[in-house]
């Protein structure tokens, strides 16, 4: 179904409205009804530009679980998988219906997951043409013959101008993600921000796909010349998209993937990357997708006169965003998979400018790497904050793991084990000293570090072990001066680097303690030693 159905076809979901219904339309018909709602409005070389409002960013304190007895045993409940009953998600759902009922609606029928074997089928029932359309490029659009009977297996309702009660709904504000796994359902209300639908399903396959043996992995994922697959690990700002989007390389996909016993496979069709001081030279592929028709950026600014956009304006957020399909990727991987890799990289960007460029880590190594997911950002603009600030994030994505991360390392680590993945850690961040002092990593070093890594360059070198971090640090990568290497002869003040190293070592001890007390010794003996 392609057309508006006045009130009908979401009986099955309990939804009625007196305003049409759309289903399936495609981005021509969404740019339409996107405009003629004044949701957004197109930019010179044909992006659709929409702007979210208040929230520009995730709410993570305001994302619910339901505790109910088929999935109450596996949840890792606390900060990031709070509780909520039952009954508060029933209340919800009534009034988020009730809602819906006076509002035209926009229904997309999608596939989560290129390997048929284990994708999901997703119905996503909006308020907003354009968030319709953003799904639409970030999910797998299905074969028109798939669509007469798409069942869905899990179904999102986003209200975006509907304001959950916390004293009604038990919610914190007047924004609320909840997941059920029992009715297999997503609530998301009182926030534009579209990539609460894109993360929500995140959340669900990190979930059900674990227990199927599964992998999900918040990473990006490319193939080389010779068919071998990379992943890349990394939170946000560490350049995951930016280097899995190389020229020499076919893109599987820049951000959520699984491996199963067959491969490595892309959660999703679409793409989904940071426009904040974007540019031509530095991101060639990704800087065109905002010079083509059917691309959705979010709170990116541009001259309301000539309609030409300014990547470099961070006046609405900093989390400036685009959302295009895969496709628009010249050479993306059109089955959205690939092998099993043969090269894994964690991508961090360290504000204090003490970590290695690029080290090779031990399969113990890997574990507590990926289990402590660090990064640092840059200090903050608040009076009296001069120094950066450490993040770590278990497997590189916290906030979307509904099970322990222990459960995730845990099939890593049996993975890199069965098919002898070569892992390294590679710092993006600063160099000659922290955030302030040094400079970032040049991104031609980094490049040639993981073209030399995954080429197989580095497997004859000769490696030292840091002192600190007790990691193997390369003595020599093609195309890189063998002073970048060393992060401490890069300091002027080597006891002011040694006495920051130290300080990092123990951040990282003292949140491996804190998280991972019982974790397997050999692996917590693989983290720094202070």
């Amino acid at each position: 179904m392609s057309t508006a159905q006045v009130g009908r076809g979401l009986e099955a979901h309990g939804v009625q409205s007196s305003k049409p219904v759309y289903f399936n339309l495609s981005a021509p018909a969404l740019y339409e009804h996107a405009i003629r709602r004044q949701e957004g409005v197109i930019a010179a070389d044909g992006p659709l530009v929409c702007r979210t409002g208040a929230h520009t960013g995730r709410s993570p304190n305001d994302k619910f679980v339901v505790k109910e007895p088929s999935s109450e045993a596996q949840v890792w409940w606390g900060k990031v998988n709070k509780p909520i009953a039952a009954a508060q998600f029933d209340a919800l759902r009534r009034d988020i219906v009730a809602h819906l009922k006076v509002q035209e609606l926009y229904v997309q029928d999608l596939y989560a997951g290129a390997d048929a074997e284990y994708r999901l089928p997703v119905r996503f029932i909006q308020e907003y043409a354009w968030h319709s359309l953003f799904v639409r490029n970030l999910f797998i659009v299905p074969p028109t013959a798939d669509l007469a009977a798409f069942a869905p297996r899990f179904t999102v309702l986003t209200a975006p101008t509907f304001k959950a009660d916390p004293a009604r709904h038990g919610t914190r504000s007047e924004v609320a993600i909840a997941v059920n796994f029992a009715s297999r359902e997503v609530l998301i209300c009182g926030s534009s921000y579209a990539g609460e639908n894109k993360k929500s399903i995140f959340t669900v396959l990190n979930y059900l796909l674990p227990l199927r043996n599964v992998l999900a992995m918040h990473c990006s994922a490319n193939i080389g010349p010779a068919g071998d697959t990379a992943l890349f690990f990394g939170l946000s700002g560490t350049g995951k998209t930016t280097l899995s989007s190389d020229p020499e390389r076919q893109l599987i996909g820049d951000d959520e993937h699984g491996w199963s016993d067959r491969g490595v496979f892309n959660f999703e069709g679409g793409c989904y990357a940071k426009m904040i001081r974007l540019s031509a030279e530095a991101e060639p592929q990704i800087y065109q997708t905002t010079r083509r028709f059917g691309t959705v950026l979010e709170n990116v600014v541009m001259d309301p006169g000539t309609r030409v956009l300014d990547f470099d304006d961070a006046s609405l957020t900093e989390n400036t965003r685009g959302a295009y399909p895969i496709e628009f990727i010249a050479n993306a991987v059109p089955s959205g998979s690939g092998g099993h890799p043969q090269n894994i990289v964690m991508l961090t960007a360290d504000a204090y400018g003490v970590l290695p460029p690029i080290a090779r880590l031990t399969a113990e190594g890997a574990m507590y790497h990926y289990l402590s997911g660090y990064t640092a950002k840059v200090a903050g603009t608040e009076k009296g904050v001069t120094e950066p600030s450490a993040t770590f994030s278990s497997c590189f994505g916290a906030p979307f793991l509904p099970l322990n991360p222990n459960v995730y390392a845990k099939q890593l680590g049996e993975r890199i084990a069965r098919h002898q993945s070569r892992v390294w850690l590679v710092n993006t961040g600063w160099t000659g000293g922290p955030h302030g002092v040094g400079s970032r990593m040049k991104i031609a070093y980094t490049r040639a570090m993981i073209r030399a890594a995954l080429s197989g360059a580095l497997d004859h070198v000769t490696y030292q072990r840091h002192p600190v971090f007790n990691i193997e640090v390369p003595t020599s990568v093609p195309e890189v001066p063998a002073t970048v290497l060393d992060p401490r002869g890069t300091w002027a003040d080597k006891t002011a680097y040694d006495v920051q190293a130290a300080k990092l070592g123990r951040m990282f001890v003292d949140n491996f303690k804190a998280n991972f007390a019982d974790a397997d010794p050999a692996v917590a003996a693989a983290g720094p030693l202070v």
